[in-house]
C-alpha cells in the first residue's frame, strides 16, 4: 500500500501540478502531441478511404497498406527516425525535442482504424439506398454527400475515437526521446525508483483516456442517424426518400 500511498501524495500535491515539469503543463503537451497528430492522420486517411469507398475501387489495398502499420510497434518507428538523418531529434516549436519524429510516428499510428473503419462505412451503405438516390437523380457528388456520408459517418466516427485514444495512451513514448508529454513522469518515476510518481503519471493518462472515449462516444451517438428524425410522405401528393434529414422530393403518379 506504501506505493499507492506515493501515489496519492504525489497527485495531491499542489507543487506537482505547477510549473513547466508540472502534471499540467505536460499535460497540455500530450493533449497538443495528440490532438495534432490525430488532425495529421485525418487529413492523409480520411479523403483517401472515404473516396476509394465511394467508388468502390482500391480499398483492399489501401487497408492492407495501412495495415501494417499495425505490425510495427510506434515505438520502434519512432527509434528509427530520430537515428535516422531526417526528421531526427531536432526541436519542434512546442513539440519538443524531436517533435515531428514523435508527430511522424503517431500519425502513422492513428492511420489503420481511420482508414478501414471509413472505407468500410462507404462500402456498407445499402446497395438499395444508393439505387433510390440515383433514381432520385442525383449525381455522384450528391450521392457521397447526401446519402452515403451521412448514413457512415457513425463508422467513420468510431474509428476517430479508436485512434484518438489509441495516440493519447501512445504519446507517452515522446518521453523515451527526451520529448514532451506525461511520460516524462512516468519514465522519472520509475527511472528513480519512485514508483509512486510513475504511478501517478501513469493513472493521470489513463483518467484523461477515459474522459476521450466518454466524449468520443457521445459524439458518435450524436451523429448516429437512427436518433434523428426521418421525413415522411405527407397527404398522399408526394414520394419522398429521406435520409438522414436531406429529402429528395419526387412528384407522385397521378391517380385515374
Amino acid at each position: 500500500m506504501t506505493v499507492f500511498g506515493d501515489m496519492w501524495a504525489y497527485l495531491t500535491d499542489g507543487a506537482s501540478w505547477s510549473g513547466g515539469d508540472g502534471i499540467a503543463a505536460l499535460l497540455g503537451q500530450q493533449l497538443l502531441l495528440t490532438s495534432t497528430a490525430l488532425l495529421m492522420a485525418m487529413v492523409v486517411g480520411l479523403p483517401v478511404a472515404l473516396w476509394l469507398g465511394h467508388v468502390g475501387r482500391g480499398g483492399f489495398l489501401a487497408i492492407n497498406i495501412s495495415n501494417v502499420g499495425r505490425a510495427i510497434p510506434t515505438f520502434a518507428l519512432l527509434a528509427l527516425l530520430v537515428v535516422a538523418p531526417w526528421p531526427g531529434t531536432a526541436e519542434l516549436g512546442p513539440y519538443g525535442r524531436a517533435g515531428l519524429a514523435t508527430l511522424i510516428a503517431l500519425t502513422l499510428f492513428a492511420l489503420p482504424p481511420i482508414i478501414t473503419n471509413s472505407y468500410v462505412a462507404m462500402r456498407e451503405v445499402a446497395p438499395e439506398v444508393r439505387e433510390a438516390a440515383r433514381g432520385m437523380g442525383m449525381t455522384g457528388v450528391q450521392q457521397f454527400w447526401r446519402v452515403e456520408l451521412p448514413l457512415g459517418l457513425p463508422l467513420v466516427v468510431s474509428g476517430l475515437r479508436l485512434a484518438l485514444v489509441q495516440v493519447w495512451a501512445t504519446a507517452t513514448i515522446a518521453a523515451l526521446v527526451a520529448g514532451p508529454g506525461l511520460g516524462q513522469i512516468i519514465t522519472d518515476g520509475f527511472f528513480r525508483s519512485n514508483y509512486g510518481k510513475g504511478i501517478a503519471g501513469a493513472m493521470v493518462v489513463a483518467a484523461v483516456a477515459l474522459v476521450l472515449e466518454l466524449g468520443a462516444a457521445l459524439v458518435q451517438r450524436a451523429v448516429d442517424p437512427g436518433r434523428r428524425g426521418a421525413g415522411t410522405p405527407r397527404g398522399g401528393h408526394t414520394d419522398a426518400l429521406s435520409v438522414t434529414g436531406a429529402t429528395v422530393e419526387q412528384p407522385a403518379e397521378s391517380v385515374g
